[in-house]
């Protein structure tokens, strides 16, 4: 990240699975927020939640910004999670999230708002294979951009290489990504519905010497792939440099 060394660092807080607070733009953000303890969602596919969470909602302190990919699985948000959501002043996610769920405001791909010193852009997001989104419904991703920081994008359930590439042409120089990676498969594709390591390695190459921070890749049973898995293919492929795994619960700066 050679450009970004004079830039404010970031820093991350992995709370667990997609959850992960930011300290960026003398504001704080939370993704994806999950903080009930392990158990069952039914639903038309059932998901087991292995893991809690590193810190409960009472110990993350406040947040100024909750970025949501989907509100439609539990495992991007559950019910400890939406009632989070009341005490943060603004939740961004789809516009069909902002029609579910009251105090959301929902942006179109590349619909863009600013807070504080920071811009947020929607970006486009695929949660499994083409022509997914009637069974696993319509996702986001995020941009963070502010003067003298870095350029951050957040992935939410993105299983696309082809989608990042286009995000990639569209934003310019990407610094940290945060992939939700995992390998998630619920068995309703034969392909993954979010990246897996293959994928994530091809999408290191891509943003060239982006620090990559994988979340959402352990505590529910639908995850086919581990950290360790990740680890060991961008060390094969010659990236392992370019990972930054973050320690659950423990702060870390990027």
């Amino acid at each position: 990240m050679t450009e970004t060394t004079t830039r404010t660092a970031v820093e991350v807080l992995h709370i667990g699975g997609p959850t992960l607070r930011l300290r960026y733009a003398d504001s704080t953000w939370l993704t994806d927020p999950t903080f009930d303890e392990p158990g069952e969602y039914p639903g038309p596919v059932t998901l087991r939640k292995l893991t809690g969470p590193a810190l409960g909602p009472d110990e993350v302190g406040p947040v100024d910004v909750v970025l949501l990919s989907h509100d439609e699985h539990a495992d991007n948000l559950d019910h400890s999670g939406r009632a989070f959501l009341a005490n943060v002043p603004t939740v961004l996610s789809t516009p069909g999230a902002a029609e579910r769920i009251d105090g959301v405001r929902g942006l179109e791909n590349w619909e863009a708002v600013t807070i504080g010193a920071a811009r947020v852009t929607a970006a486009p997001a695929l949660h499994g294979p083409p022509g997914c989104e009637p069974f696993t419904g319509i996702v986001t991703g995020f941009v963070l951009t502010a003067p003298d920081h870095p350029t951050v994008y957040v992935s939410g359930d993105n299983a696309s290489v082809p989608v990042v590439a286009r995000i990639a042409e569209r934003v310019g120089r990407i610094d940290i990504a945060v992939l939700h990676v995992g390998a998630a498969n619920v068995e309703r594709f034969p392909e993954d519905v979010t990246l897996n390591a293959r994928a994530a390695l091809e999408v290191a190459r891509l943003l060239d010497d982006a620090v990559i921070v994988p979340v959402h890749a352990e505590g529910w049973a639908h995850f086919s792939e581990t950290l360790d898995d990740l680890a060991r293919v961008f060390d094969e492929g010659g990236r392992g440099k370019q990972l930054r795994i973050p320690p659950v619960g423990r702060p870390m700066t990027v």
